[in-house]
């Protein structure tokens, strides 16, 4: 087995990945930092996908403050004050980075300032954007700029385990697999940032591209860390619905679509959402969800079992000049979005569950650091579109700085626990098979099970079944050989590592989910619809103790405002008294 040692190893080169990289070089040009990636740096992961925007309080009418409230009550009350509270107040700071440090030229207004759209679940248009490509602006600039810099990389490198000491008190190093040769690899390192993004993929409709499975949250959780709101997974409302066997089919049309006045309409073409909210289309992404399913579960379906979004009655011309790439997108269907409607169904978003980390971005593990969608508590029961890109950048950022500092005071190259490189090696290592055989059937039952029992409407007969039958597909998964012999960019192996992250990662859901006896946000249970005293709210924290998972319910901390209470409008709390 080849070693690498290097002082930061940066697992991920989405947003949280590489502004990881960028502040820690800033900090200390002296440092080895090496940004691992499962493809090529700047061409894969999530943020490169967003479309939306950035949230961030730039208008004299908007404030900090007000950004703050609308993501602490977006949320239901469980997000971490705190950490809302950073978010919050760097993106505005972050912002200006992208556009004078790091050449990101976002939309402007004709009298020169920056360009905010209406995002829905907001009470002021925050979202700064590159027309409805944002993400692949800011990862065009953040992948030159980490190209520019005596930071290493290592590509087409997949991250398998992170490894301790032998007396388990820090990380060691993180054992990975080369994927152009199938060799293992472990990487010594001073410090290691957890920024593999979230993923679920496990879903029959899902965003993210294939090769996202929540690889850093399985790692996390086999290294004992906690897991924090598992249970809250987000569907976004208008994930395009191509028809069956096209990778087309769940991928976002954004959320700016709603915003801006497009209409939802069920199959016989009858607007439907003001009957469930007043806010209609504008409401939070956890009800316009929950309310198509409901569309959907009635039998209210276009001809591919979905629903409709319609933007002409705001005019043709207008939509194609201000969603040109959603237009383009569509017409590639063979769907017509500034004229016509187009087929839509709500699709697995984004994971607001994460490992529980501190405002400086450390873990409870001495070494290990996370950020971006690995990290959970930012959100709560519900992200509003746009503080996700906001939310990888800003603690992004805060990582690599923390991790410079730390390697500065207190890292050192530690000696691995060997036994565990072995024991991690072999739980890689598929069972041979005299002959080829599939995948597929596993994964169809996965994201059956998943979308049918752990998705937008849940009960407890449901997620009992669901977790009996996780568990089914865990054995069949783990006795299911691989007959390919080389290593070598041996996809069919990597699929399968792929589906034994998603399925761990799915019974920690499905486990949160039954824990959590009543509704919040993107989780309801049918059997216990109600919210319950916000006063009393509590965040789900999931560990893996002897190979058996517990699932606690912890009070959430009110540190900066009660329910009830507000620090924008006439009756705010003074903001120095927070």
């Amino acid at each position: 087995m080849r070693e690498l040692g290097t002082d930061i190893l940066i697992l991920g080169s989405g947003g949280a990945g590489l502004f990881a990289a960028l502040h820690a070089h800033q900090s200390d040009a002296s440092l080895s930092i090496t940004v691992a990636v499962k493809g090529l740096l700047g061409k894969c992961g999530c943020t490169r996908m967003v479309q939306g925007g950035y949230n961030v309080a730039l208008a004299k009418e908007d404030s900090v403050e007000r950004h703050f409230m609308d993501t602490i009550e977006g949320g239901k009350w469980l997000p971490d004050q705190d950490l809302a509270w950073k978010l919050v107040t760097l993106a505005i700071e972050r912002i200006h980075e992208l556009e004078n440090e790091l050449g990101c030229f976002f939309d402007r207004n004709p009298d020169g300032s920056v360009h905010q759209k209406a995002f829905a679940g907001q009470t002021f248009d925050r979202t700064v954007h590159k027309g409805d490509l944002t993400g692949i602006e800011i990862m065009n600039r953040l992948a030159e700029q980490v190209w520019a810099r005596k930071i290493n990389r290592l590509e087409e490198h997949r991250a398998v385990d992170l490894v301790k000491t032998r007396d388990g008190s820090a990380l060691a190093g993180v054992l990975m697999i080369d994927m152009r040769t199938g060799e293992y690899l472990f990487v010594r390192a001073k410090a290691v940032l957890l920024a593999t993004g979230g993923g679920p993929t496990m879903y029959r409709y899902h965003t993210p591209s294939g090769d996202k499975s929540c690889d850093g949250l399985a790692m996390a959780l086999r290294a004992g860390l906690p897991l924090r709101d598992m249970e809250m997974v987000q569907f976004h409302p208008t994930g395009l619905l191509a028809g069956p066997h096209t990778r087309m089919t769940g991928t976002v049309l954004e959320e700016g679509l709603r915003g801006a006045g497009g209409y939802l309409l069920n199959g016989a073409k009858e607007r439907f959402m003001p009957k469930y909210d007043p806010l209609a289309e504008r409401a939070t992404r956890d009800f316009v969800s929950r309310a198509m399913y409901t569309e959907i579960r009635n039998g209210n379906v276009t001809p591919n079992g979905g629903l409709y979004i319609s933007m002409a009655h705001l005019g043709p011309e207008k939509v194609a000049r201000n969603f040109k790439g959603m237009v383009e997108r569509c017409a590639d269907c063979g769907f017509d979005l500034a004229g016509g409607l187009v087929e839509v169904v709500p699709t697995a978003h984004y994971m607001m569950g994460g490992v529980a980390f501190g405002l400086d971005c450390t873990t409870e593990l001495p070494g290990l650091f996370v950020a971006g969608e690995d990290a959970g508590g930012v959100h709560g029961a519900n992200r509003l579109g746009g503080n996700g890109v906001a939310n990888s950048t800003v603690f992004g950022g805060v990582a690599g700085e923390t991790m410079a500092a730390w390697v500065k005071k207190e890292g050192a190259l530690r000696d691995p626990d060997q036994a565990a490189i072995v024991a991690a090696v072999a739980r890689c290592e598929p069972k041979a098979a005299g002959s080829h055989g599939s995948l597929e059937p596993l994964r169809e039952r996965l994201h059956e099970v998943m979308w049918e029992k752990v998705g937008i409407i849940r009960d407890a007969a449901g997620l009992k079944s669901a977790l009996s039958e996780l568990s089914a597909i865990s054995d069949e998964l783990a006795n299911t050989g691989i007959a390919d012999t080389i290593r070598a960019f041996n996809l069919t192996w990597h699929d399968w590592l792929n589906l034994k992250s998603l399925v761990a990662t799915s019974q920690v859901i499905a486990q949160a989910a039954l824990a959590r006896e009543d509704s919040r946000g993107a989780h309801f249970r049918e059997d216990f619809p109600e919210t319950g005293a916000l006063e009393q709210s509590t965040y789900s924290s999931a560990r893996l103790t002897d190979s058996v998972l517990n699932i606690g319910m912890k009070p959430v901390a009110f540190t900066r405002v009660r329910p009830g209470e507000s620090l924008f409008g006439a009756n705010a709390k003074n903001v120095g008294d927070v």
